[in-house]
């Protein structure tokens, strides 16, 4: 399936602390549009391509109302 060995130089190794800390700065300077561009990507991947393009299912509930 996949003909190309993974790059090794290109690996870095951190610990978890550094890392989580790299993506909060990272988040906190993203402007909206590049936030909101990659849940709508997260969105496609796990539940396919009609999450983000198809339209909201709409729910109907009926309630009886007490008389009296």
């Amino acid at each position: 399936m996949f003909s190309e060995k993974m790059d090794r130089s290109k690996i870095s190794y951190g610990n978890k602390e550094i890392f989580d800390k790299d993506d909060s700065e990272y988040w906190k300077k993203a402007t909206i549009k590049e936030k909101l561009q990659t849940i709508t990507y997260l969105r496609e991947c796990f539940y396919g391509k009609e999450a983000t393009t198809g339209r909201l299912q709409r729910f109907y509930t009926l309630s009886k109302l007490k008389q009296g």
